[in-house]
This record gives C-alpha cells, structure tokens and sequence, in this order.
C-alpha cells in the first residue's frame, strides 16, 4: 500500500533537473536567488533580490499606522540616481507629513504609480502592494548595513 503511495505521489510532484545542457555542450547549474529584507530606523523597508539587483522600497506597518489615514504621495522620478539617505519622496496623512529616505543607493527603476490615485494603499498594504519604489541598487552590500527585523523593532520599542 505505502509502495502503491508512494509512487501515486511521485507522479503528482514535479522534477527539475540539477543542471541543463545549453548550446555548446556547457553544464549549466541552477542558482538559488537569495532574497533580503533588511529596515531603517527611519521606517522605510527594502527587500532586495539578488538575481534582479533590485530593492523594494516601502515604508512599514509601524510607520503607516504612526501616520493615520495617509492622502498623498510624492514619488521619486524614474531615472534618477540616488544615494543612501538621500529623500526621496514624501508622505501626507491626515495627521502629519513625512519624508522619505533613500534606504540604498542606486537608480530608481519603477515607482507604484497606483499611489497617485489609491495613496490609502498605503494604510491596507504598506510593505506589500503600497509599494514606493523599486531601486536598481549601485552597491548590494549597502543592505547588510541595515537593520534586521528583530533591530527595527527593538529600535521603536524601546
């Protein structure tokens, strides 16, 4: 019966191959993408992906629920370079405006162009759909110099 289980399952799971041949009969290894999500004690996150050499930026949960009900949103220029630190963009809430923090250097790829129009995403989705910015980053290990998860929130807990 386990034997008959067994088999029945083998079939349902999918294989990859550990390598594939390309033209000219190299071996080529599969690479495993390493993906960082990494904060700033200024509440903005970034989540990089190694295989893209883009970061994410967003500002947290922490930050948008400081800020109340958020009403618009200045977003960086495609094109433009950018250091670590520099501003950004800014957010206006109900309750205050904040400016936003480069968290990594690079050029800015893509911006959420839906905050124009839906800037409450940021309220409902802030490190997820209310995305601000996708950066092609200038200097990966800038990302290792930020806070982990645990090191953000000890920062605003204490």
């Amino acid at each position: 019966m386990q034997s008959l289980l067994r088999s029945t399952l083998r079939s349902k799971i999918p294989t990859l191959p550990r390598a594939a041949v390309v033209p000219g009969g190299y071996r080529h290894q599969f690479l495993r993408t390493l993906v960082t999500k990494r904060y700033t004690a200024e509440h903005e996150a970034v989540v990089y992906d190694d295989a893209t050499g883009l970061g994410t930026v967003s500002i947290t949960e922490h930050a948008q629920s400081s800020l109340g009900d958020v009403v618009f949103v200045e977003l960086p220029a495609v094109g433009t370079t950018i250091s670590q630190g520099d501003q950004i963009g800014a957010v206006e809430s109900v309750k205050a405006a904040s400016d936003i923090y480069a968290p990594v250097s690079g050029t800015i790829e893509q911006i959420n162009e839906t905050l124009s129009t839906q800037p409450g995403l940021l309220n409902k989705s802030p490190e997820d759909k209310g995305w601000l910015c996708k950066i092609r980053l200038s200097d990966p290990t800038e990302v290792e110099e930020l806070l982990t998860e645990e090191a953000y929130k000890a920062s605003y807990e204490s």
